[in-house]
């Protein structure tokens, strides 16, 4: 399952984690076109739920038990804002923090329930760089994915012995036609692209890093 798929990344997620499951879900906004979303990847079933609400997603991984078990799941659901501490508006770290940290912990809550009963799994989180480096003019960007981070070292203590892993990638900015319109050039030239992105998810959703959980995996030219 990967939310929030229809996004920049979302592609080239969908495309790293072909082969590796026999069934890809992507999950997008209840506002999403179902004929954009049907043309994004080949053989990929959408599912359209808002992922800040507790309850949504809980109706929406109940669907989904009815057509077998997830055992890799990609939060990629995210948002991004500018403003110091002392200038955002108070809506904006409410915002943020639904967008960037919510949609995967709800999300992280019903997988690992799952996952531990079938006796294995992979999730991965994307927070950003941001979160890492902390610096001026994003603040509530920077804590909400730095949160993010949290979570998913968390369960992935929580998990510890289960066979479920929990991995979290932290990429710089990426090269999307959304952030193409803010970038500048150097901006540009140092960019991730999404399919670099992707390779390092993919990666940590094959069995074959079965060793690996916990991890805070920075991604692109600013490491």
């Amino acid at each position: 399952m990967i939310c929030g798929a229809s996004g920049g990344v979302g592609p080239a997620v969908l495309d790293a984690l072909e082969g590796l499951s026999d069934v890809m879900v992507g999950v997008a906004s209840p506002r999403s076109d179902p004929a954009v979303l049907e043309a994004i990847h080949p053989g990929v079933s959408w599912e359209r739920a808002d992922l800040t609400d507790a309850a949504a997603v809980a109706g929406l991984w109940r669907a989904i038990d009815a057509r077998g078990e997830v055992r890799r799941l990609v939060n990629l659901t995210g948002g991004y804002a500018a403003g110091t501490l002392v200038e955002s508006p108070p809506e904006q770290l409410r915002e943020l923090l639904a967008v960037n940290l919510e949609t995967a912990w709800w999300s992280c809550r019903e997988a690992a329930r799952r996952m531990v009963g079938a006796g294995g799994g992979a999730i991965v989180n994307v927070s950003a760089q941001a979160a890492l480096k902390l610096g001026p003019g994003a603040a509530a960007y920077a804590v909400s994915k730095a949160a993010l981070v949290a979570l998913g070292q968390v369960l992935a203590a929580e998990l510890r012995g289960s066979g479920v892993r929990v991995n979290t990638v932290a990429p710089g900015a990426i090269d999307t036609p959304g952030n193409r319109t803010w970038m500048s050039p150097r901006e540009l030239a140092r960019a991730v692209s999404p399919a670099q992105v992707a390779a390092v998810i993919a990666a940590l959703c094959d069995e074959r890093t079965g060793a690996v959980s916990g991890a805070v995996l920075p991604i692109g030219a600013g490491v």
